[in-house]
């Protein structure tokens, strides 16, 4: 799928460069044309004999080569390019993308190009979670930007968290995906999944039984039609989709900014079973068993993601898609939720027990709308996914075509 692509990859000053002598490699495996841009700070990592022995191609690295600029070099380089991929994209570099700064190559080819622009982060995590670099993603997100990963784990500053790169495979499989024209391809979309844990104490807390495979396998759908899958999880079970930005979240406020930090967005699809309460007063202490006397836990309502981003008078995504997991009375009481939340389709399903749906691998759902309740066969996650992603490329073709 990449035969015949031309990918400018810039690659930031940071370890993970490193990565990238993998990824040009593998690019050029698929068939893709792989032309190098280092920053200085890059060249302090890897090398640019590496890199453009591994490219087959010149490193380009100066802002100011006479030579090249006399034709107008970095504007050539950044339109003859499908796509253009930062990788690593480190924090200094997103901040200086985000401000529009051009005073190097790098940032000067991100400024002139045309053409679509995705990015891997790579940066600690402390970093990474800074209220400055979250506002320069919320920018480049909305500047139309995609994101591939970072990926949660050990950093070689020998912390614990989201900021690693993605690894070569993943981004590969992006690109495939973001190059691949699809029904939903330049489509960005919000997926929530998996369920919230909300603490009691340190080592307890409110939960479950989501198994998130419903909503990885709406993510990956999503992903192979040509969208770009923003993925905002909890603490769920089943594996991560690739080739998606994937945030992982833990309590239901943490998803609801998540959430609403994801956006604008095209579509919203809220599969996630985020837990209608928390406790009010979580304690910063284990909990100690007391003979004769059982703990009191007063609950808070925790907000309303799925209504909030619904009922947006700016910013609403244009079609917004609810679950209802019901062990009753399943088509009145999602019809009613529907209703009461305010967004377009909800899909519902039967959790009772005896269904074996709650963290298994099929679904028997109902697509309520305002056409009504249209019910599905018991199927796959899988199937459910492919046929729930087609129906939504299908009434936002609509909509665009209305």
């Amino acid at each position: 799928m990449l035969a015949g692509k031309r990918i400018l990859l810039i690659i930031g000053g940071g370890i993970a460069a490193y990565k990238c002598l993998d990824l040009i490699r593998r690019l050029r495996e698929r068939g893709a044309d792989v032309t190098p841009v280092m920053t200085r700070a890059a060249e302090e990592f890897v090398t640019p004999l590496s890199v453009s022995a591994l490219a087959g191609q010149e490193v380009h690295r100066d802002l100011f080569d006479l030579t090249k600029e006399a034709e107008m070099g970095h504007i050539n380089l950044s339109r003859v390019a499908d796509l253009v991929l930062v990788a690593p994209a480190t924090a200094d570099l997103m901040a200086k993308m985000a401000a529009g700064l051009a005073n190097d190559l790098a940032s000067t080819l991100l400024m002139a190009t045309d053409t679509p622009v995705m990015i891997a982060p790579a940066m600690n995590v402390r970093m990474w979670d800074h209220p400055a670099t979250q506002r320069n993603i919320k920018t480049l997100m909305s500047d139309g930007m995609g994101f591939i990963g970072p990926n949660e784990g050990d950093m070689a500053c020998g912390e614990f968290g989201p900021g690693r790169m993605s690894e070569p495979l993943e981004i590969v499989a992006a690109l495939e995906t973001r190059l691949t024209a699809g029904p939903l391809t330049g489509k960005r979309i919000l997926v929530t999944s998996g369920p919230t844990h909300e603490p009691i104490d340190p080592v307890r807390y409110i939960a479950n039984r989501s198994s998130g495979a419903q909503g990885t396998a709406i993510a990956e759908a999503l992903r192979d039609l040509g969208a770009e899958v923003v993925f905002v999880t909890g603490p769920a079970d089943a594996a991560r989709p690739t080739g998606v930005h994937v945030i992982e979240v833990e309590s239901a406020r943490e998803m609801h900014k998540a959430a609403h930090a994801a956006l604008p967005a095209d579509a919203g699809i809220f599969a996630a079973a985020v837990a209608d309460w928390r406790v009010a007063s979580a304690s910063a202490s284990k909990i100690k068993k007391t003979k004769g006397g059982l703990p009191v836990l007063e609950f808070a309502e925790n907000p309303d993601i799925l209504a909030e981003i619904s009922q947006l008078s700016d910013g609403r995504p244009a079609l917004v898609v609810g679950f209802a997991a019901e062990t009753d009375d399943v088509v009145e009481n999602a019809t009613a939720k529907r209703l009461r939340k305010g967004c377009d389709w909800i899909v519902a399903n039967d959790v009772s027990p005896s269904t074996g749906i709650m963290g298994g691998s099929e679904n028997a759902v109902v697509l309520i709308s305002d056409d009504g309740a249209e019910s599905w066969p018991r199927m796959g996650k899988t199937e459910v996914a492919r046929k729930l992603a087609q129906k939504l490329a299908e009434k936002l073709a609509q909509a665009l075509s209305s």
